[in-house]
């Protein structure tokens, strides 16, 4: 069993920077790949970035990648999520969630294959 709970979010103007972070409980946590999705208002949850469970891969969605930067670290239980160059397409409900799957698999794409979530911070650009 795994607990997520994220934090970092807030109300930035275009241009911007935040950083948000997902504490996890659990011994096991340095065993799951890790990922971030987010979800605009009257909007399904989309992909954002994803890191194997090693941090040596990493994985982004083009509409975030070259701006978002996600790492973890295993010590702290604690997967970070660095958003640069903020847009106000960017606002929506920034989720945090862990799965046990092969990373190379593409599979961290996909919502379902995530196991545990955390209940999200907003993230609100203003243009």
């Amino acid at each position: 069993q795994v607990q997520l709970v994220e934090s970092g979010g807030g109300l930035v103007q275009a241009g911007g920077s935040l950083r948000l972070s997902c504490a996890a409980s659990g011994r096991t946590f340095s065993s799951y790949v890790m990922g971030w999705f987010r979800q605009a208002p009257g909007k399904e949850r989309e992909f954002a970035a994803a890191i194997s469970w090693r941090a040596d891969s990493t994985y982004y969605a083009d509409s975030v990648k070259g701006r978002f930067t996600i790492s973890r670290d295993n010590a702290k239980n604690t997967v970070y999520l660095q958003m640069s160059s903020l847009k106000p397409e960017d606002t929506a409900v920034y989720h945090c969630a862990a799965g046990r799957f092969a990373f190379d698999s593409g599979r961290y794409y996909y919502a379902t294959e995530y196991a545990y979530w955390g209940q999200g911070t907003q993230v609100t650009v203003s243009s």
